[in-house]
């Protein structure tokens, strides 16, 4: 009906007439809604014209266009390359007015129905010609997000602080649905449902069912009055709701539905919540005796099922009769005695189910395993899952098993929740779980899942890398995630019961010989000395120095009255009351891995590295070990194992440099950083005799090796990356009778720790000799000695032609000297003066290589080198 404005009084009476009934339909009717008019938008377009869809306008005539679901298919390979799909660049905000809509048939509305609108819409059809149009005005306002929106809320309609005035109108956060899988875990709770009613067929359906109307609740239990509102409302309506209508297709009995209903679930699930859909015939005409809705239809989803939140597509039957009591903790697919069902018992109703959730995996395997381990802590036995009952007899298979499952679990769920893997394994490793009385050896399962583990995720995401090859998300875990599981309740106490693991003084396999060894490692038994004794390499020119090694970049810092000074105190359950400390079960665990396990820990060696500085930092911290002397720090068989550990990945360098360069390289930065971080922990005269243990392999496999320049520049490599040290000039124990300032970072505010390497008052008697790159002055200088030794071999003649190599060896060099020059630790003048008395060898090096660095005659000054002078 068209009324025109000149009419008005005319028509008034009309009008009026009009008001009226749509009061009495919008009092009787307004909660309900009907499908009315589309329209689409190309928002490509708008935002930018090189957008993908309109470069396939600008195909070619003869090629072949192909269906809407090949040019779809176009696009997302488009995306999954790299190519953009729009450049917001040039977007500005926009104001858009939409004139054209289609009115909505009620047999058209399924999905595939849409993407055949939507293609019709990009080229003249008839198919839309046959549409009836409808006259009608929108206008949308687009613009571009600013990178942190004022007054935003979050998809739970939480506030994003800074949200300083509730009066102003916010901006929601709209949660995106990725059409490709997204690695990244669970940082912030997220326990959200949504659920989508597809169709329902009722032709079968008996009676006056028509206008149908689907209502849906979220049922704690079987009592109507046990809806929770966790139904998100529509705009201007209540946030919360207990219930949500579909909208009605005027006279189908067989309606599809678009709706889209979202669900802020609570955390914790149990068997009697559930999903309750009732189905309703609305009278549209008011008739006496008759009520506005009428129930036809009942149907349910328990949410929880052996555990599980159950996702996914549902084809439900629906019951003519109200369920009877105890129905929650069943399907509807249950034949329940007494009760008819539409269609004789067949699935005639279509509904979808999308979790996302930072609570609920989704993955069989994830959730099985923090089932057990749930069970585990609570203690919690006999407990049912799916077709076991969980005993303590049976649970240490059940629970290995499924450690050993977590490799099949699918990535981006495990990548998802990553740190609570992670975080389980290293808590069933340090704290192992006692049943029957009897402690549940877990540590060697653990090892291997985490090192299977960290291997898939490093492959997967081959993207993800930094410059040394690890992964930045287990490098934030390992930063920001990572702790000892101290204090954590839950498991049984233990008492004094013994180590879990593998028996640190008998049950060692006998060919490591790690238990009571006189040696450092035993599978290097040139390095015979005793572990008490770990300095006596340089306890000669350690003795008259006074050199205190009780100090490092970790004590520095939290010392009293340091930066980072914290209020320490004894935990009730403290790192030292644990079974095992997770540092020394990781070296005794990998050392005695099995090939395949070995041979994943390697390919993410420097994860394990990292693991292990981190846990023992945290050890010396708790243990308040921190000022203590180095030798007492850690216990002898924890150096065996990293004695044993380091020569064996030594040796798999030395003897795979050849075939599997990549690794090899990767391998030898990550142990060259992992005894970096160990001069800043253990005793470093033990450190320096790892750093001889290494070259000790690497120049075994010199002289056997055909093209020993790899082999030479792995070594220079390894000794650059440890000579980058904070405190490398005090590990060089130069001869001063000065002290430098304080250090200007917290890691190395020790005075003792910088002012000890330069505290003799007496000149040393062998400076003269210094000048000498001899036996005397690498045993005082250490590291230097190395430095120049490497520079040495490389500029001898027999040497020549290796100009990489030579590059590395200047190279290391000059950065060490521009480091020193740079550090305002040694500014002064006087202090200058001795740190470069490191270097007095140098000076014969260079004289010794002058023919072979330049021409001297003066008839050319080319360099026939590169990187040298």
């Amino acid at each position: 009906m068209v009324l025109k404005e000149t009419d008005g009084a005319k028509n008034k009476e009309k009008l009026e007439k009009l008001r009226g009934a749509a009061e009495q339909f919008c009092t009787r009717l307004g909660q309900y809604r009907m499908p009315f008019a589309w329209t689409a938008i190309h928002l490509l377009n708008i935002i930018s014209s090189a957008g993908m869809l309109e470069r396939e306008t600008a195909e070619s005539e003869g090629e072949r266009r192909g269906t809407w679901n090949e040019r779809k298919r176009k696009v997302h390979e488009r995306m999954s390359v790299g190519e953009e799909t729009c450049s917001f660049s040039n977007f500005r905000p926009a104001t858009l007015t939409v004139t054209n809509f289609f009115k909505q048939e009620a047999d058209r509305l399924s999905d595939e129905d849409l993407y055949k609108f939507l293609a019709d819409m990009r080229r003249p059809s008839s198919v839309l010609r046959r549409l009836r149009p409808i006259t009608a005005l929108l206008k949308i306002d687009i613009s571009p997000v600013p990178e942190n929106p004022p007054y935003c809320l979050s998809p739970e309609l939480l506030h994003v602080q800074p949200y300083p005035d509730l009066r102003v109108r916010p901006t929601k956060e709209i949660l995106e649905f990725p059409l490709r899988e997204v690695y990244v875990p669970h940082t912030t709770y997220r326990n959200l449902l949504y659920i989508y009613p597809q169709s329902l067929n009722f032709s079968s359906r008996q009676g006056s069912v028509r206008n149908i109307a689907v209502k849906l609740q979220f049922m704690a239990g079987e009592d109507p009055g046990q809806a929770l509102p966790v139904i998100f409302g529509k705009s201007s309506c209540s946030e919360f709701v207990k219930e949500a209508y579909t909208a009605v297709v005027y006279h189908n009995k067989s309606p599809e539905f678009y709706e889209e209903f979202k669900l802020k679930i609570p955390a914790n699930l149990t068997d009697n919540h559930h999903l309750l859909f009732i189905f309703y015939h609305v009278s549209c005409q008011q008739k006496q005796n008759t009520p506005l809705e009428t129930p036809v239809g009942y149907t349910w989803i328990p949410l929880l099922q052996h555990g599980r939140l159950r996702t996914g597509q549902f084809c439900l039957p629906v019951s003519v009769d109200k369920p009877p009591a105890s129905y929650s903790v069943l399907t509807p697919d249950v034949q329940l005695p007494g009760m008819k069902w539409v269609d004789s018992h067949k699935g005639v109703f279509n509904v979808e189910l999308v979790a996302v959730s930072s609570v609920h995996t989704q993955d069989p395997f994830l959730d099985r395993f923090f089932t057990l381990t749930h069970v585990l802590e609570e203690y919690s036995f006999p407990f049912r899952l799916k077709d076991v009952v969980l005993t303590e007899s049976n649970m240490e298979s059940e629970l290995k098993s499924s450690v050993g499952n977590l490799r099949v679990a699918s990535l981006e769920p495990l990548v998802a929740f990553s740190h609570q893997v992670l975080n389980k394994l290293i808590q069933l490793t340090v704290q192992p779980p006692v049943l029957g009385g009897q402690i549940v050896n877990l540590g060697r399962a653990a090892f291997e899942a985490m090192a299977v583990m960290v291997n898939q995720i490093q492959k997967g995401l081959e993207g993800g890398h930094d410059q040394q090859g690890r992964n930045r998300l287990l490098s934030s875990y390992i930063f920001y995630v990572f702790h000892l599981p101290v204090g954590e309740p839950g498991l049984p106490e233990t008492g004094s019961i013994p180590y879990a693991t593998l028996s640190r003084t008998g049950g060692r396999p006998a060919s490591l010989g790690l238990s009571r060894s006189k040696s450092i490692s035993n599978s290097n038994p040139d390095l015979a000395t005793s572990p008490d004794s770990s300095d006596e390499q340089a306890q000669k020119t350690l003795s008259s120095k006074g050199i205190d090694r009780s100090h490092s970049w970790v004590n520095s810092a939290y010392a009293p009255g340091g930066p980072k000074n914290v209020l320490r105190r004894n935990h009730p359950n403290s790192s030292t009351d644990l079974k095992q400390l997770l540092h020394e079960e990781l070296a005794l665990q990998w050392v005695v891995s099995a090939s395949a396990v070995r041979e994943a820990a390697l390919h993410q060696a420097w994860f394990f590295f990292q693991l292990m500085v981190k846990s023992m930092a945290h050890h010396l911290f708790l243990c308040d070990k921190l000022e203590a002397p180095r030798k007492a720090r850690f216990p002898r068989r924890f150096v065996d194992d990293i004695s044993a550990l380091v020569c064996a990945i030594s040796t798999e360098i030395a003897s795979r440099c050849q075939k599997d360069a990549e690794l090899v390289e990767h391998l030898n930065s990550s142990l060259a950083f992992f005894l970096n971080d160990l001069l800043s922990l253990m005793d470093r005269g033990f450190v320096f005799h790892l750093l001889r243990s290494y070259y000790k392999q690497i120049n075994t496999r010199l002289l056997a090796t055909q093209n020993p320049n790899t082999l030479v520049a792995l070594r220079m490599d390894f000794i650059r990356i440890v000579c980058s040290h904070e405190h490398y000039v005090p590990l060089n124990l130069p001869c001063s009778g000065l002290s430098p300032p304080a250090s200007p970072s917290p890691s190395v505010s020790s005075a003792t720790s910088q002012g000890s390497a330069f505290s003799s008052h007496t000149q040393d008697p062998r400076v003269a000799n210094m000048f000498e790159l001899s036996v005397a002055f690498r045993q005082q200088h250490f590291l230097a000695g190395l430095v120049l030794t490497e520079l040495a071999l490389i500029l001898e003649p027999e040497a020549e032609g290796a100009f990489f190599l030579h590059k590395k060896a200047v190279s290391t060099l000059h950065n060490l000297l521009c480091s020193h020059d740079s550090d305002p630790r040694y500014s002064d003048s006087a202090v200058r003066a001795q740190v470069a008395q490191l270097y007095l060898p140098l000076i014969s090096i260079v004289m010794e290589a002058l023919p072979r660095l330049c021409d001297c005659t003066g008839k050319t000054t080319e360099r026939l080198w590169p990187g040298g002078g």
